[in-house]
């Protein structure tokens, strides 16, 4: 049952606009559709089908092997579980850099195949024109500046980002060559705290801060990070709430015993004929 019963519409890309500088937003990644819907239950504003699902979900190591096909799939049973809130998809590594026919052509099939009512590209002002087009197409965009790990690869790792007064100017004028070609909100990744209040204010569409403090206009986490199933690594920014994880393998572990020492099925768990079809065939066994 959803905790949020007062929601009665669907969250469109116009009233997250509208929210800037009148109430915070709350953003979550989800992968699927049960994800999806407990996000959703939760009353996220919208939810982020993230590249993440590269590291949590498939087990790759960094974002950069998820394909366009898989996020597409995974943003179409996410789209299924959720009911209010705005469903982003993230355009995966290789699939828009190459040229702004291709991020119109990627983002259409996210809205025409995956559900999604939005989507996301990481990127300074060098894809101004990309998503100018993507606008123009109908697509709603989401831009990503700060640390942007599909370019990890020329950032030298996961990096904090906006660390001088010279790189945070650099870091508002991206925002801005980004809100003039058209998005509805920005996420700002791994920045000092300092960096993310000078964008927000800068800019007339609310920011989503992944640690870059509380002056952002929204917040963004993953959903493995935030219920304790991935321990490969936890970033510093990270609060997690809960260690679903440990309680997992507790239960999987208690399964597995039980299995073995044959104490479940148990009666509890167990389906019988009744005693006039139980004498049939013991009957039919013995002919």
């Amino acid at each position: 049952m959803s905790q949020h019963p007062e929601r009665t519409k669907k969250i469109t890309a116009p009233d997250i606009l509208a929210a800037k500088g009148k109430r915070k937003l709350a953003m979550m990644t989800a992968y699927d559709y049960p994800s999806g819907l407990l996000a959703d239950q939760a009353g996220m504003d919208m939810v982020l089908v993230g590249d993440s699902l590269a590291m949590v979900v498939l087990g790759h190591m960094d974002t950069l092997s998820v394909t366009l096909d898989e996020m597409i799939h995974h943003t179409r049973a996410t789209a299924r579980g959720v009911t209010n809130a705005l469903v982003v998809g993230d355009l995966p590594f290789g699939s828009y850099q190459a040229s702004v026919e291709q991020a119109v052509r990627t983002s259409s099939r996210f809205l025409a195949e995956g559900g999604a009512r939005a989507v996301k590209l990481e990127g300074g002002s060098a894809f101004a024109p990309h998503i100018r087009a993507m606008v123009q197409a109908g697509i709603p965009v989401i831009g990503h500046i700060g640390l942007t790990p599909q370019h990890i690869a020329t950032l030298g790792g996961f990096r904090y980002q906006g660390k001088t007064a010279e790189a945070i100017l650099a870091l508002i004028d991206d925002a801005l060559a980004l809100v003039e070609a058209g998005i509805f909100a920005l996420v700002l990744e791994a920045m000092p705290a300092e960096a993310a209040k000078a964008i927000t204010e800068a800019v007339p569409v609310p920011t989503i801060g992944i640690g870059a403090g509380p002056e952002a206009d929204g917040q963004v986490l993953v959903y493995h990070d935030v219920l304790g199933l991935f321990e490969r690594f936890t970033p510093r920014f990270v609060k997690q709430y809960a260690a679903l994880g440990e309680a997992a393998l507790a239960a999987l572990s208690a399964y597995a015993s039980e299995v073995r020492n044959g104490s479940f099925p148990s009666e509890e768990h167990t389906t019988h004929l009744s005693k006039e079809e139980a004498e049939k065939l013991h009957q039919l066994q013995n002919r």
